[in-house]
């Protein structure tokens, strides 16, 4: 299990401490340390959908420029900008065998999905 985020990110934390109280193993990919390649993102996006991996509600996309937001109408265009920002990409997001298991934090979804 791989779970992708962001380290100070408050919702990649409660999933982290999540994961943690419930004793499932897994390796971090930092976004920032590590960045993520565009083959993954479009690997994810033939999954969920690339609308479902650009966080529309959080900082990053909100501090873009109105006009930055508006080009991202496309798979292509939204996938550059999270090579470019990825701070925008929806986190948590938790792969096991290279398949999406959830995406974001929500406890019940954990409890169905990873117990």
């Amino acid at each position: 299990m791989i779970v992708y985020g962001i380290k100070n990110c408050n919702t990649v934390k409660s999933a982290l401490n999540w994961l943690k109280q419930h004793n499932i193993e897994f390796e971090f990919h930092d976004y920032k340390k590590s960045g993520i390649t565009a083959a993954k993102l479009i690997e994810w996006s033939k999954q969920v959908g690339w609308e479902s991996l650009v966080n529309k509600r959080g900082t990053t996309w909100r501090q873009l420029d109105e006009t930055v937001q508006a080009k991202v109408t496309n798979e292509k265009a939204a996938i550059a900008l999270m090579l470019e920002k990825n701070s925008v990409i929806k986190r948590p997001l938790i792969e096991v065998n290279n398949k999406i298991v959830v995406l974001g934090f929500d406890e019940t979804d954990y409890k169905k999905k990873l117990n």
